[in-house]
């Protein structure tokens, strides 16, 4: 597991420095032929990592429903993300890995409820939910490169 946390936090340097280094009407702008923006891509991978990873073990989660239905699979940005909600996302960005860790270190991920995702994957236990979310986040990296180039 320590390669798969390992891959984790990289991946979430690199959403957070979009938040670092891009404006907030940057993270917010949806380009012509997109229908979302960058911010919300950051809030989507961790609404998606909570289900995927918590909500699956029976764990309670970390974010609002408001949180949850704002980034869940399926929504749209409809209005202006804020400066403090994106200091939300990012200060969850990456205190949830840390919370992950130490949830799996002490033994919290005893259960899991078995999930075929929209795209087939079929998750049985917690570490290939871990790794496909890894996967999923790596996706969305992809998107909001090419989204950059046009904020």
């Amino acid at each position: 597991m320590q390669s798969t946390f390992k891959i984790w936090e990289t991946n979430r340097k690199l959403h957070l420095a979009f938040l670092e280094q891009l404006t907030l009407e940057q993270l917010n702008k949806i380009p012509e032929g997109f229908k979302n923006n960058l911010i919300w891509n950051i809030g989507h991978i961790i609404t998606t990592q909570q289900g995927l990873v918590y909500r699956l073990s029976g764990l309670p989660v970390a974010i609002s429903k408001e949180f949850h239905n704002k980034y869940k699979y399926g929504s749209v940005p409809t209005q202006t993300t804020t400066q403090e909600e994106v200091d939300e996302i990012k200060e969850l960005l990456i205190s949830l890995i840390q919370q992950t860790k130490d949830d799996y270190d002490t033994g919290k991920f005893v259960s899991f409820m078995p999930y075929e995702t929209h795209i087939g994957f079929h998750l049985a236990t917690f570490e290939e939910a871990i790794n496909f979310n890894n996967y999923h986040e790596g996706i969305h990296l992809g998107f909001m490169i090419n989204i950059r180039k046009f904020v």
